[in-house]
């Protein structure tokens, strides 16, 4: 929960300066911090995990995609570039090419 309050804390206030303690007691905190309600916090904390879930998809498919590169490749590869981006592409696979 201590990591969920501190990105709660620092979506609200990004430049502001504080400390956590194990128990969730903010110590040493900017004054805006420290008079922050804990239903403020908690308030963010849900908005924060209600934008995860929305985009929980993404971060789930990212390590199963092939990289970008590859994916940009087989389109170079399979002709769907317009001319123009492919005859930038072969000029710089012709100025470098395989070994």
């Amino acid at each position: 929960m201590i990591d969920k309050k501190n990105r709660a804390i620092n979506s609200l206030y990004p430049d502001a300066s504080f400390t956590i303690l194990n128990d969730g007691t903010l110590v040493s905190a900017t004054p805006e911090v420290l008079n922050l309600k804990e239903e403020t916090i908690k308030a963010e904390i849900d908005r924060l995990d209600t934008e995860d879930l929305k985009t929980k998809y993404q971060r789930d498919r990212q390590p199963e995609y092939p990289n970008i590169g590859d994916q940009l490749d087989a389109l170079y590869h399979a002709g769907v570039f317009p001319k123009e981006m492919a005859d930038k592409l072969k000029a710089v696979k012709d100025k470098y090419p395989k070994g």
